[in-house]
């Protein structure tokens, strides 16, 4: 395979949010203080039109992360030839600074459900997906990030945990991890584990990026919605994050009940202060050492 990366290495970018149309006309007109964007890969596999001009027009101010929803990288089908063929066009076109995709299947003989759908965590399903991941990485001349799934049912033949799992295959496959800690912190809630024991057992080298979002908590389980503010306890598990893998690229996610754009800001401005006091000691600290 041909990396563009040393394995364990990936591009400082700092925080960042979704690319989304409703902020499109404030972000080309204002240049917003963030450090990136992350724009949905299939939203722009078009070469003409509106969209595809708007990601160009970010892209000649902004880092520009692409994240996939439909490789199905957990399917039993064949990998889809096309799909790959047009990724790699808008990889060439963009020139993204990190690619990735979700750890999951989205369809079966060649029907999409636009859903993330949950794996076994057994050996032969990290085997098969692992050499999948190989053969998407050596057609793509790159590393690709795999994130972790929120999920609300489970496998009685699953033989590991999930963490044991995305990291058995990301160690099999030598592609990066994309850490979705809002997931994390709802699959302990849905399947009652310590969502810092989930953390702990991640090997750092591979983590390239973080997911902070918001969540539906419905009483009996809780709903990966992205429609809210960040809460408490998911920021306590990003610091915990932070002291394990370091200043990681974070993004924050909004894709439904989209406010203002000024919200995602401030959800940005959350994450660089945790992740200055957590990393690097809060500037006061630092200005008392200098002196």
């Amino acid at each position: 395979m041909t990396a563009t990366l040393p394995k364990g290495m990936w591009p400082t970018l700092g925080s960042g949010v979704g690319l989304r149309p409703p902020h499109y006309p404030f972000i080309l007109a204002n240049h917003p203080n963030v450090d990136w964007f992350e724009a949905t890969t299939e939203n722009f596999f078009e070469t003409h039109g509106r969209p595809l001009h708007v990601l160009e027009q970010v892209r000649s101010h902004y880092p520009v992360v692409l994240h996939g929803v439909s490789l199905s990288i957990g399917s039993t089908d064949p990998l889809n030839r096309d799909y790959l063929k047009k990724w790699k066009a808008l990889i060439d076109r963009i020139e993204p600074a990190i690619v990735s995709d979700h750890l999951c299947w989205t369809g079966v003989q060649g029907t999409n459900t636009h859903d993330l759908l949950p794996l076994p965590f057994t050996q032969e399903a990290a085997h098969h997906i692992a050499s999948r991941v190989m053969e998407v990485q050596e057609f793509l001349g790159r590393r690709i990030l795999l994130e972790n799934v929120s999920s609300y049912v489970g496998y009685r033949h699953s033989e590991m945990k999930e963490w044991e799992f995305i990291a058995e295959v990301a160690q099999r496959a030598d592609c990066g991890i994309l850490l979705d800690l809002n997931n994390i912190y709802v699959n302990s809630y849905n399947f009652e584990f310590d969502p810092e024991e989930y953390v702990s057992h991640i090997p750092p080298e591979r983590v390239g990026q973080f997911h902070l979002a918001g969540h539906s908590n419905r009483g009996d389980y809780c709903f990966d919605t992205h429609d809210a503010l960040v809460i408490d306890s998911v920021w306590n598990l990003y610091r915990q994050a932070l002291k394990r893998f370091g200043a990681v690229n974070t993004l924050i996610e909004w894709d439904a009940k989209i406010p203002d754009f000024q919200i995602l800001q401030g959800e940005v401005s959350e994450a660089r202060k945790i992740q200055e006091e957590v990393c690097f000691g809060s500037s006061e600290k630092r200005k008392r050492s200098v002196a």
